[in-house]
């Protein structure tokens, strides 16, 4: 294989900072796989909550990170058919076209190191083909890395979870970068009002940008008494909240119309439940759970690239700050206080 080590981000123990470290290749690639040089990844939220331990106590450590980016196919594996050398490609953590191969058996100091079926926090990877997507060669690299997550969660929770119509309200409670694209695809969609909620205002000035017609920052404002007085006391169509925690979400359910839709996208720390008196469900209300906007990535990823092409989406105003992986643990701890309002970036 053309390569045999690389430098790599990993999680060693939750709750402390990304230990950088070279990690070594296998000699040859199995069925189904993929060798990729990195350009560019982007570091979500899900990526604060692994480290966290969100979700409860990670079985895998230690293990690689990161699950959206864009690369160069340097090689390919035994019955790969829709990925060729030389190819530009998306990266995603949602299952594409292709083969589901084994995960990658790459090993750290001669010991087996975790990864899954794509990670990004590193300068090459092994990864599954049916976790990449071929993307024109002129695409711009910074801005592809986004159609991994960021980009094709926001719209697809938008298109396919909320079933956003035209004109309907909705409400966007968290607006990083997925709840940014969330807000240009409702602004595509000409839902009125678009209403932005987060607590720093550098975030909301970003959402009034793109496409929020009314921002509120509910450090200094209550946001229930906010939106209801946006909406002259009618009840909300959509409530989309990418902040996991339960009060916001009960919050959403309470707000929203007989027939409205609560879309969660954030999830909330294990063990923090949320209350709800399920009357309205047998009328027509409904609460769902997004699992990345469910997306089809070999089909709608061009089809959102289309968007670039055509001047009706920017993406690059999303792009808040680049790193290198040895800046990643400082560009983390801002990214997790808020400090960067729109997506963070490694470049390798």
């Amino acid at each position: 294989m053309k390569i045999s080590q690389s430098l790599a981000a990993i999680l060693v123990e939750q709750n402390k900072p990304l230990k950088i470290e070279s990690i070594e290749f296998p000699s040859e690639l199995e069925i189904g796989q993929v060798l990729v040089k990195l350009h560019f990844s982007g570091i979500c939220g899900s990526q604060l909550g692994e480290i966290r331990g969100v979700k409860g106590d990670d079985k895998y450590l230690p293990h690689l990170m990161g699950h959206e980016g864009c690369a160069t196919v340097l090689e390919i594996g035994p019955g790969v058919k829709t990925i060729a050398n030389g190819d530009l490609v998306v990266l995603h953590w949602k299952k594409g076209d292709g083969i589901q191969s084994n995960p990658p058996k790459y090993k750290l100091r001669g010991e087996n190191i975790n990864a899954g079926w794509i990670t990004t926090f590193n300068e090459y990877a092994i990864v599954s083909e049916n976790r990449c997507t071929t993307i024109p060669k002129d695409t711009n690299k910074r801005i592809a890395s986004l159609f991994g997550c960021a980009i094709t969660t926001g719209f697809g929770v938008i298109e396919n979870n909320a079933n956003l119509k035209i004109g309907e309200s909705i409400v966007i409670y968290g607006s990083g970068g997925i709840g940014l694209n969330m807000i240009q695809a409702a602004s595509l969609r000409n839902a009125f009002p678009i209403i932005a909620v987060d607590l720093t205002d550098e975030k909301l000035h970003l959402a009034k940008q793109i496409g929020a017609t009314h921002t509120i920052n509910s450090k200094y404002y209550d946001p229930e008494k906010k939106i209801n007085e946006i909406l002259k006391n009618t009840k909300l169509d959509v409530f989309v909240d990418n902040t996991g925690i339960p009060s916001v979400i009960e919050m959403g359910y309470r707000i929203t119309d007989i027939n409205g839709r609560v879309v969660l996208v954030g999830v909330p720390k294990i063990g923090n439940n949320i209350n709800l008196f399920s009357l309205p469900l047998h009328f027509g209300k409904t609460i769902l759970g997004s699992h990345g906007g469910d997306i089809k990535p070999e089909k709608d990823i061009l089809r959102y690239l289309n968007l670039i092409n055509n001047r009706e989406i920017d993406l690059e105003i999303i792009i808040s700050q680049f790193c290198n992986l040895e800046e990643i643990n400082s560009a983390i701890s801002k990214f997790s206080k808020g400090e960067i309002p729109g997506r963070l970036m490694i470049k390798f």
